[in-house]
């Protein structure tokens, strides 16, 4: 289906012309008609499907047939970073609609939060923003949420691990009980099917399978010991010199000492987590995507809802805990159906984290020979874990703690 087959405002088309947007997306596709026809859902898409246009668009058909008298939804997403973006295609879609926005998210700076007081306060359509900063605006008693149409819940699952959950509840209190409400999620735990209950009203369902990478993604996994890995990632940017890549490393830390060791090196690059600045992370992603340089050392933080263009490659340095971490890292790259490849580096301590993500992917992912130089590298096995011991009886299962085994 073709965006220009829809039955919304030729001002809206105009804006999506200038994304050079043609054919929807599944997750267009299958979402647009829902939301147009005004119902609740909740759709699970992996990361770079197109969602944020896929809701963005017909909230905003809405907004231009009604009283522009009010904030008329309200986009709650978990990083600032995300909000920006959001707030950025908004900019973009709504351009010849006359379709106002704003980001709201958190930071020291007292003219940001001014701003926002000024946009929350002047009937700014859409409002885009991190659950905290929202909720402490609100406790503050003048955000008007009574003209309000529509709520998303944007990367919902990723909210509900950073322990959003009762902030996103006390915001739902303040809103009106009828409006629309669309919780889109890359992954399904029983967490996000428990706040779909609380919030949802006789919703849709869409679940396009998140699980999966893209088949354009070539994946390759070395085995390595962990003081061997910077040697290794060195052999692999001189291989891939001129790509535009991503690092991904488990801490703040590590983003620190890989930044340090490329230093060394002389391989120009930026780094980037959660203890930068709000400016300073702006400036390092845009940077990155115009291509003043082309090595982005991050955490999870870039891992999913940040549109980043032409991501070749894809380094997982360390190994995520969370196998669905994996699929969204990796999904950076491959974008809009464009090749792309990932390498992993597993040390020692890191295979059984590697084992939860084959078993999600379903499969096995080949070892990777290091390249010469190397003298070794740790055994990729499958690693059981001990099942805890039980004693059964008729009506219960009895757990045994470490006093009753010593007995």
């Amino acid at each position: 289906m073709k965006f220009e087959e829809l039955n919304i405002a030729q001002s809206l088309k105009d804006g999506i012309d200038s994304f050079n947007y043609q054919e929807l997306t599944p997750i267009q596709e299958k979402t647009l008609p829902i939301i147009l026809k005004n119902k609740d859902l909740l759709a699970c898409s992996q990361t770079g499907s197109g969602k944020t246009a896929a809701f963005l668009i017909p909230i905003m058909d809405k907004i231009l047939y009604s009283e522009r008298d009010g904030i008329k939804a309200l986009v709650i997403a978990p990083t600032r970073e995300i909000c920006i973006q959001i707030e950025e295609q908004i900019a973009g879609l709504g351009y010849f609609a006359g379709i106002s926005s704003l980001a709201v998210y958190g930071g020291s700076n007292q003219e940001n939060f001014t701003k926002q007081r000024n946009a929350l306060e002047n009937k700014t359509d859409i409002i885009v923003a991190t659950p905290g900063r929202f909720l402490a605006h609100l406790k503050l008693g003048y955000v008007n949420l009574n003209k309000l149409l529509s709520l998303v819940l944007d990367e919902a699952d990723e909210m509900l691990d950073m322990g959003f959950y009762a902030d996103i509840m006390s915001i739902i209190s303040y809103l009106p009980k009828k409006r629309q409400n669309l919780l889109f999620s890359a992954t399904m735990p029983n967490s996000i099917k428990k706040l779909a209950d609380e919030i949802l009203v006789n919703p849709e369902f869409i679940d396009l399978n998140f699980s999966l990478p893209a088949e354009e993604i070539e994946q390759k996994v070395f085995m390595v010991f962990e003081k061997d890995k910077a040697k290794l990632l060195n052999t692999v940017l001189n291989n891939f010199k001129n790509n535009k890549i991503l690092i991904f490393a488990g801490t703040k830390l590590s983003v620190s000492r890989i930044s340090s060791y490329l230093r060394t090196c002389k391989i120009k690059h930026s780094s980037i987590n959660s203890n930068f600045t709000q400016e300073e992370r702006i400036e390092t992603v845009q940077n990155f995507k115009s291509g003043n340089f082309n090595i982005l050392v991050t955490t999870n933080l870039l891992s999913r809802g940040i549109d980043i263009e032409d991501v070749n490659l894809i380094i997982n340095y360390d190994i995520p805990e969370k196998a669905e971490d994996y699929v969204h890292r990796i999904g950076r790259t491959a974008r809009a159906g464009k090749l792309g490849m990932a390498i992993s580096f597993i040390n020692e301590n890191e295979i059984s984290n590697f084992n939860r993500i084959e078993k999600l992917l379903k499969r096995e992912i080949a070892k990777s020979k290091l390249p010469e130089g190397f003298s070794s590298a740790p055994e990729y096995k499958v690693i059981v874990q001990p099942r805890k011991r039980r004693w059964k009886t008729n009506r219960k299962t009895i757990k045994l703690d470490k006093r009753q085994k010593s007995k």
